[in-house]
This record gives C-alpha cells, sequence and structure tokens, in this order.
C-alpha cells in the first residue's frame, strides 16, 4: 500500500493476539520494540508514498500499484529460502484472499490520491482510518462504543472535513479517494489483527503480495504502456521500501496492542511533510495543519480509552 494503514485504534481488543505471560520488565521490552518497529515503519511508508509520487510522473497510478506489488514480490520471496517454505504454510487463504481483494482496492485509491493531492493531504486523510474502523467495530463487530469514544469519533470526521476543504470545487477526486482508502483499510487493519494470531508477519506479507501482484495487473493492463527507465527505478525502490515497511509494521502489531502503536503511526505525516517540501515544494496549508491536528487528537483519545477499556476487561 502505498500509505500506511493507521493502526486500527477503535478494533477490539477481543482482536488481538494473545500476549504471553511475561514479567513487567519483559512486557516494557516487548512495547519499546514494537514501539522501534512502528517509528521505522512510518518512517518507510512515508518514504514510500514519496517514491509513488516520482513514479506517478512517469506512468498511471494502476501501473504503479502493479509493478510495485511486483517488484515487492521479488524482495520477499528470498524469504522463502531463510525459514523454509514450512512457516508459509496456511489453512487462511480465504481470509487472506478477501484481506487482498480489500486491500489492492484501498492501494490503487491510495496511489491515485497520492498522483493527484498534495502528499501531505492525502496521507492525513488516510489517517482517518481509526475513525472509521471505531465505527465498524461498534455496527460489524458489535462493540460497545460509549458517548466519549463516539464524541472523539465525530472530532476526527470535523478534521477529515477541514483537510478535504468540502465546497463548490475544491471536494476533487483525489481527496474522494483517499477518504475511501482510509476505510477500506480500516478493515484490512481488522483482518491483519486476527490473522497475525497464527500467522507469521513474513507470512501476510508474502501471501499478501501473491495474491496482490496479478489482481492488479487487470486494471494496469488497461491503461498500459511501458514507462521510461526513471519510471522502473522508482516502481523498483517502492518495492523494495514496502517490503520492509509492511513487514515492521506486521511485526510490530505482532508485539503489542494496536490502540497503543495507532498514535505513533501518525508519525508518517510529518516525514512525508518535511519530504515532500524539499523534493516538491509543497506547503502544509492552513486547512491541512488544522484538521491533521483534529484527526490526530481523535485518534489519541480513542487510542486512550480503548487501552482503559482493555485494562478493565483484563481486570
Amino acid at each position: 500500500m502505498a500509505v500506511a494503514p493507521a493502526a486500527n485504534a477503535g478494533t477490539s481488543t477481543s482482536l488481538a493476539a494473545p500476549e504471553p505471560d511475561v514479567g513487567p520488565i519483559a512486557a516494557r521490552a516487548l512495547y519499546l520494540r514494537a514501539l522501534g518497529l512502528m517509528v521505522l515503519a512510518a518512517a518507510l511508508f512515508g518514504a514510500m508514498s514519496v517514491t509513488v509520487r516520482l513514479a506517478t510522473r512517469h506512468m498511471h497510478a494502476f501501473e504503479v500499484a502493479f509493478l510495485r506489488n511486483l517488484f515487492g514480490l521479488a524482495f520477499a520471496l528470498p524469504l522463502l529460502w531463510r525459514g523454509g517454505a514450512g512457516r508459509f504454510r496456511t489453512n487462511k487463504l480465504p481470509l487472506y484472499f478477501v484481506r487482498s481483494v480489500i486491500g489492492l482496492v484501498a492501494t490503487l485509491a491510495s496511489i491515485w490520491a497520492i498522483a493527484h493531492l498534495p502528499l501531505a493531504q492525502a496521507v492525513a486523510l488516510n489517517y482517518s482510518t481509526p475513525l472509521f474502523a471505531t465505527v465498524f467495530a461498534a455496527l460489524v463487530l458489535g462493540e460497545q462504543v460509549r458517548l466519549r469514544r463516539w464524541s472523539a469519533v465525530a472530532m476526527g470526521f470535523a478534521g477529515v472535513l477541514i483537510v478535504m476543504r468540502p465546497g463548490a470545487g475544491t471536494l476533487t477526486l483525489g481527496a474522494l479517494a483517499a477518504v475511501c482508502s482510509a476505510v477500506l483499510n480500516a478493515g484490512v487493519s481488522v483482518s491483519i489483527k486476527v490473522l497475525s494470531r497464527t500467522e507469521s508477519s513474513a507470512a501476510i506479507v508474502l501471501y499478501t503480495l501473491a495474491i496482490w501482484t496479478p489482481l492488479s495487473l487487470l486494471p494496469a493492463a488497461w491503461v498500459w504502456s511501458w514507462p521510461a527507465w526513471q519510471g522502473w527505478c522508482f516502481v523498483a525502490l517502492a518495492g523494495a521500501i514496502g517490503t520492509v515497511s509492511q513487514l515492521a509494521w506486521a511485526r510490530a502489531l505482532q508485539l503489542a496492542d494496536v490502540s497503543a502503536l495507532s498514535p505513533i503511526s501518525f508519525l508518517q505525516l510529518p516525514f512525508v511533510a518535511v519530504l515532500a517540501y524539499f523534493l516538491f515544494g509543497e506547503r502544509v496549508d492552513a486547512p491541512t495543519a488544522l484538521g491533521s491536528s483534529i484527526i490526530f487528537a481523535s485518534i489519541v483519545y480513542i487510542a486512550y480509552r480503548e487501552s482503559r477499556l482493555g485494562v478493565r476487561r483484563a481486570a
């Protein structure tokens, strides 16, 4: 995916992988390791967003999605030889397929948004994922969401509207694509957390790329034209960065609770803002900065409430 699927702050803690019975020192070490992996993933996803933007200057967004997946799969294949094929045996192929189809549509929408919006705006809208995840948790999973979290969700959606700036001539297809990607990524985050209970992070990445690659060829074939060599270089780099970032992201979700990591993943936004300023001369305008701050504040509060509820359930 071109933008990191923000960690699902609204997912019920019943979906979390069972944590080992460890002491406080070991638990702190696991959390710090997960924290470092999530910071690394955020930085890499930010770099990948910039690389994808550069690639879209030389080819259609659908071609970028296919070639990025193809190169990502090529970089992931050596994982088979390092750990042996046995670690990739699974009985979860139907769930992998559903997760991959949803994720592919989210990726196509995300890359379209990156190609047609200022990078900071595209990333900010994508990070409304935990807001939609909270809604899904209540409507689909039956999770009880009380007034405080609904208030935080409403505040977050207000931030989304500020970033989108709906009005005459200001609501663009790129902004709608970014929000669509965020909605779909909310479902992806749930599926990854479920898969991580029994599947390794390497298996999740490898199976996802193996399904994504042929599926993403279908839309790319309709708009295909052979790109210049610069385009090949950018999509190859995006594939390499994407594989490493997804591994770090999936591993972080295995080591710590999603609600504790979701605010950290928002660090992708300042990374992207700095890179976009120096590479493309894009400045973060006032509506994007204000709306992003509101979205971030709402995500932090949702994560805080989720962690408190998790403690109460454990007690």
